[in-house]
């Protein structure tokens, strides 16, 4: 057995992005969890702890910039990559 390069928690409602995701971030070693939506991203994130979260903005239910601040309320140093189709520059300054 190989040791993991870390933990990645993929956030998507998309089931074939999620997948993608998943299958290339094994292929790259790292253990994936992933999610539908932003409760159970949450609870993912507090069961898993992840290094890592690839977070897409646009969830059903509790939206992924909430879920990124709860986030970031339980702990800082988590990394987060945000996926979004949102372009304007106002969305990119509330997601910095």
């Amino acid at each position: 057995m190989t040791a993991s390069n870390g933990r990645v928690l993929v956030v998507d409602d998309e089931p074939i992005v999620r997948e993608v995701l998943e299958r290339y971030l094994h292929r790259g070693g790292f253990d994936v969890t992933t999610a539908s939506d932003g409760q159970a991203a949450l609870d993912s994130f507090e069961a898993n702890h992840p290094d890592l979260i690839v977070l897409d903005l646009m969830l059903p239910g509790i939206d992924g910039l909430e879920v990124f601040r709860r986030i970031r309320k339980r702990r800082q140093g988590t990394g987060v990559i945000m996926l979004t189709a949102r372009g304007e520059e106002t969305d990119r300054v509330v997601g910095l």
